[in-house]
C-alpha cells in the first residue's frame, strides 16, 4: 500500500489541524479525519521565515493505509506531486503486491537559511540584468565576435537570446511543480528524478558558479591593473597580485551582504556602475572606430579555426544564462511563475540591449584585434579610462555576489547562520566559510588567468547541462502527460542537439586553456 504526504498548514491556537487520510487503492473509503493538537502548532520557529522541519507519521492500526505529516517552511505548499505520484518532490513508492512491502527513495531538502518570497518582479529582474551586463560584457567583442567574424556571430547572439528565453521560462514554470515551490535548482531535479539527480545537479550548478565566480574574480584584477598602468609606465603590480586584491574586496562585500534579497539598493548601485563603464566603452569606441583606418575583420586561425569557433559558441550561452534561475526565483513574491516571466521577458529585452551594443561597437571598433577586455583597446583621457576601469571593478564586487549566493546559502543552510550579518558568531563564520570559498576562487583566478578559456569552458561544462539539456527534459518529464507529440519531438531534439553542444565545446575548451597555458605559463602577468 502506498502513502501520500500531505503538508501541514500552520494554524492559530484556537484552530484545529485537519488531515485527510485516503488509500490509493481504495478510493471508496470515506476520508478519515484526524486532529492534530493545537500546541503542535507552537513548534513553529519563525525565524528568518523558517521553521523546524518536524514530520508526524500517523498510523491506522486497523487499517493498512499509514500517512506521513511534515511542517512545511511558511513558503512551502502541498508536497505531493499528483502527476506522478511522488511526495516532497523527493519520496517514490513502488507497490509490490506480491510481498505488499513499500520501497522508498528519498531527498533530503533541508530548510533554507535565507530569505524567500519577499522581492518584486522588477528586483529579480535587475538581478538577471546585472547577470547580463556585468563586466564581462567587456570581453565578449573578444571571445565572441572575434572567433565567429560578422554575420556568424550575429546570428549566434540572437539565436542565444530567444533559445535562452525559452529554456529559462521552461524552468521558471516548474518552480511550483507538484504544489510545492523548490527554491534551489537541485531541489527541483531531485524532486523530478530523485536523489542521484539532486546530488548530480549540485555538482554540475557548484562548478557552473565556481567558473563564473573565477572569472569575476580576473575581470576585477584586470580592471585594477589597467587602472594602475594608467598612471605608471612601472610594471611592479603584476596581475596576479590585482587578482588578489579582488578577492579580498569581493570576500569582504560577501561578509557583509547576508544573502541574495539584502542586496536591494546595491542592484542600483550596480546598475549605476555598469551604465558608466557600457557608456565609456561605447563612446571611446565609436570614436576610436570613426577615426582608425580599414579594420580587418577575418577570422584568426592561429589557435585553430575549429576550435575557436565552437568555444565561441560556448560563449554565446554562457552570456545570457545564470544557472540559478530557480535561486532567483525563490526571491520572488507570489504569484512565482508569473512574476518571474516579467522578470524573465525584462531581462531578454531591455536588458540585453547594452550588451548588444557593447558588444558590435566594440568589434566594428577594432576588428579582429579586440582584445577579451575591451578597455584595453580605447583610447581617450586618462580620467575617463580611470573611471571605466574603477566602475567594472566595483561592479564586479557586487555581481560575484549573485552569482555565489547558491554557495553562501548552502554554507549558510549547512552551518546553521542566520539572524544580523553583523552579529559577532554570523561575522566569524561567514569570515572564515566565505572568506575561505573566495580564496580558493582568488587562487584559480591567479594560477590561470585566461577569461575567455574559462568562459567557454563554463559554458560547456554547466551552462549547456542547466540550462539547454536538463531543463528540457525535466519539462518533458513533468509535463509528459500533457505535451502534443510536437512538442515532445521539439524538446528531444533540443536535448540531443545540447548534449553534442557539450561535448563538443568541453573538448575545445579545455584544448584552448592547454594552448594557453603553453604560451603563458601559470599566474601569468597577461597584458592588454
Amino acid at each position: 500500500m502506498g502513502y501520500i504526504k500531505e503538508a501541514i498548514p500552520k494554524q492559530s491556537d484556537s484552530e484545529i489541524t485537519t488531515a485527510l487520510l485516503f488509500s490509493q487503492h481504495h478510493s471508496h473509503n470515506q476520508p478519515q479525519h484526524i486532529h492534530i493538537p493545537n500546541n503542535i502548532n507552537n513548534n513553529y520557529n519563525n525565524t528568518n521565515n523558517n521553521v523546524a522541519n518536524t514530520e508526524f507519521i500517523i498510523q491506522n492500526p486497523s487499517s493498512p493505509l499509514s500517512s506521513s505529516f511534515s511542517s512545511p517552511n511558511n513558503n512551502s505548499m502541498s508536497s505531493y506531486d499528483p502527476e506522478n505520484g511522488a511526495t516532497n518532490g523527493a519520496v517514490s513508492v513502488n507497490n509490490d503486491n506480491s510481498n505488499h512491502q513499500q520501497k522508498q527513495q528519498t531527498v533530503v531538502v533541508p530548510e533554507t537559511a535565507h530569505q524567500i518570497s519577499t522581492d518584486s518582479w522588477l528586483q529579480a529582474g535587475f538581478v538577471l540584468t546585472t547577470g547580463i551586463n556585468s563586466a564581462y560584457v567587456l570581453g565578449y567583442s573578444g571571445a565572441i565576435m572575434v572567433p565567429l567574424g560578422w554575420i556568424p556571430a550575429v546570428l549566434g547572439l540572437i539565436a542565444a537570446t530567444v533559445i535562452s528565453l525559452y529554456a529559462n521560462a521552461l524552468i521558471a514554470k516548474l518552480h511550483e511543480y507538484g504544489g510545492k515551490r523548490h527554491i534551489r535548482y537541485r531541489d527541483l531535479a531531485g524532486f523530478i528524478y530523485g536523489p542521484r539527480a539532486y546530488s548530480l545537479t549540485w555538482a554540475l550548478q557548484y562548478i557552473n558558479l565556481f567558473m563564473i565566480n573565477t572569472g569575476f574574480i580576473i575581470l576585477a584584477g584586470s580592471s585594477i591593473k589597467a587602472a594602475y598602468e594608467l598612471f605608471t609606465e612601472s610594471h611592479a603590480l603584476k596581475l596576479p597580485y590585482c587578482i588578489i586584491i579582488s578577492g579580498f574586496v569581493c570576500a569582504l562585500f560577501a561578509i557583509g551582504i547576508p544573502h541574495l534579497s539584502a542586496l536591494r539598493i546595491w542592484l542600483g548601485v550596480s546598475t549605476f556602475f555598469g551604465l558608466i563603464y557600457i557608456v565609456i566603452a561605447i563612446a571611446l569606441s565609436l570614436k576610436d572606430g570613426i577615426n582608425s583606418p580599414p579594420r580587418d575583420y577575418t577570422v584568426p586561425t592561429e589557435r585553430g579555426k575549429v576550435f575557436t569557433t565552437i568555444g565561441a559558441a560556448a560563449n554565446l550561452v554562457f552570456a545570457f544564462n545564470t544557472g540559478m534561475l530557480p535561486e532567483i526565483q525563490a526571491t520572488v513574491r507570489k504569484p512565482v511563475v508569473g512574476n518571474m516571466m516579467k522578470a524573465l521577458y525584462f531581462q531578454f529585452s531591455a536588458g540585453v540591449v547594452p550588451m548588444y551594443a557593447i558588444v558590435f561597437i566594440g568589434y566594428w571598433a577594432y576588428g579582429n584585434k579586440t582584445d577579451s577586455y575591451l578597455l584595453n583597446n580605447v583610447h581617450g583621457p586618462v580620467w575617463v579610462k580611470a573611471l571605466a576601469n574603477i566602475s567594472t571593478f566595483l561592479q564586479t564586487v557586487i555581481a560575484l555576489h549573485i552569482f555565489a549566493s547558491p554557495m553562501y546559502e548552502y554554507l549558510d543552510t549547512r552551518f546553521g547562520i542566520t539572524g544580523s550579518a553583523f552579529h559577532p558568531k554570523n561575522l566569524g563564520s561567514r569570515v572564515l566559510i566565505r572568506g575561505g570559498y573566495l580564496a580558493l576562487n582568488t587562487f584559480v583566478s591567479a594560477l590561470l588567468p585566461f577569461l575567455g578559456d574559462f568562459m567557454s569552458l563554463t559554458g560547456a561544462i554547466s551552462t549547456f547541462p542547466l540550462t539547454f539539456i536538463l531543463a528540457n527534459h525535466m519539462y518533458f518529464k513533468a509535463k509528459r502527460n500533457k505535451l502534443s507529440m510536437a512538442m515532445k519531438i521539439w524538446l528531444w531534439i533540443n536535448i540531443v542537439f545540447f548534449s553534442c553542444m557539450s561535448v563538443a565545446s568541453f573538448i575545445a575548451a579545455l584544448r584552448l586553456i592547454a594552448v594557453d597555458s603553453k604560451t603563458y605559463h601559470v599566474f601569468a602577468d597577461l597584458e592588454g
